[in-house]
């Protein structure tokens, strides 16, 4: 089988990475411990031979089954496939920005106003407003004050949830005047025939300073929805998909759900049954790809089959 794989996120490693990447895990069968991070790189290795092809920043939009008996899915770059089987393995959703709540500021989104950052060139010799106290708010920060005109930080409080270097290094920035630290929030903004040119930031006593911004680049975090994958006609109980556990089948035949989006009866949330619950789906899954073809259950031990797949040697004994 060849397999497509779509993320919402532009890299690897889903909710593992996104919430939780530097945490260890202890729960992995004969790995101690390892990071998400770890884990995730780890994985991509193993899958390498598989030769699967990665599809990352695009979200699958559209799911529908056709009278011919394909999957149809379409995704938000209007990439479309026509598959025998599909796998939801969407965790808690897809990851969606936390948005600046400030009316009318949402008409600059992707034009001076950012929540992921696509093109840094765009940034040099700019006035640049960077809003968040975490890694990717720091680090752009960090990025951009060599390449813009001005770098200006924003923040709520004076606490920071980056890694300490990055914070020590932005305070250092800030102490030789080559960026700025403005604690508080942005509550408006100045606008000059239908351009963004200032943001107001008003502070904890109550005082709103106006901040010269070409660009605004906000880092609030990111929060998952379920998202599209409510209108595709699955069975969905407190916004999981029902499963069977057999096959890890929905209701859908040849759509398989995997992992925290999944529910049945028993469901435990943890990153070994979703080993458990990909093995049986890709087994059921077989029988859509290869319909006349009889799948027997090989192991990686023996199979040379597998181990042609693989790149090894066929073990010898005597």
């Amino acid at each position: 089988m060849k397999a497509h794989v779509l993320d919402s996120l532009n890299h690897p490693g889903g909710q593992c990475v996104e919430l939780y990447p530097d945490k260890p895990i202890y729960d992995i069968p004969a790995v101690p411990v390892c990071t998400a991070k770890e884990l995730t790189e780890n994985l991509l290795k193993q899958i390498e031979p598989f030769k699967p092809t990665f599809h990352y920043g695009e979200e699958a939009q559209v799911l529908k089954k056709l009278d011919d008996g394909r999957l149809y899915v379409k995704t938000s770059k209007g990439t479309e496939f026509l598959a025998k089987a599909v796998f939801i393995a969407a965790g808690v959703g897809s990851f969606q920005s936390r948005t600046l709540k400030v009316p009318h500021i949402e008409q600059f989104e992707g034009k001076q106003l950012h929540y992921r950052v696509k093109n840094p060139e765009i940034f040099e010799g700019k006035n640049i407003v960077i809003c968040g106290g975490g890694d990717s708010a720091l680090d752009w920060c960090l990025n951009l004050v060599s390449k813009a005109e001005s770098v200006v930080l924003v923040h709520r409080r004076e606490g920071f949830r980056a890694a300490p270097a990055s914070v020590s290094k932005m305070k250092e920035l800030c102490d030789n005047w080559e960026m700025q630290f403005e604690v508080g929030q942005v509550t408006g903004f100045t606008e000059e025939n239908g351009q963004m040119t200032e943001v107001k930031v008003t502070g904890a006593d109550g005082v709103t300073r106006r901040i010269p911004a070409e660009h605004l680049l906000v880092f609030f975090g990111l929060q998952p929805k379920l998202g599209p994958i409510a209108d595709w006609g699955l069975t969905l109980e407190r916004k999981q998909i029902v499963v069977d556990t057999a096959r890890f089948e929905t209701n859908i035949p040849g759509v398989f759900a995997v992992g925290d989006i999944n529910i049945y009866p028993g469901k435990k949330k943890l990153i070994l049954s979703g080993f458990h619950e990909c093995a049986l789906a890709a087994f059921a899954a077989s029988e859509y790809v290869y319909p006349e073809k009889r799948v027997l259950l090989q192991y990686t031990t023996t199979s040379p089959k597998l181990h042609k797949v693989l790149g090894v040697e066929t073990p010898h004994f005597d």
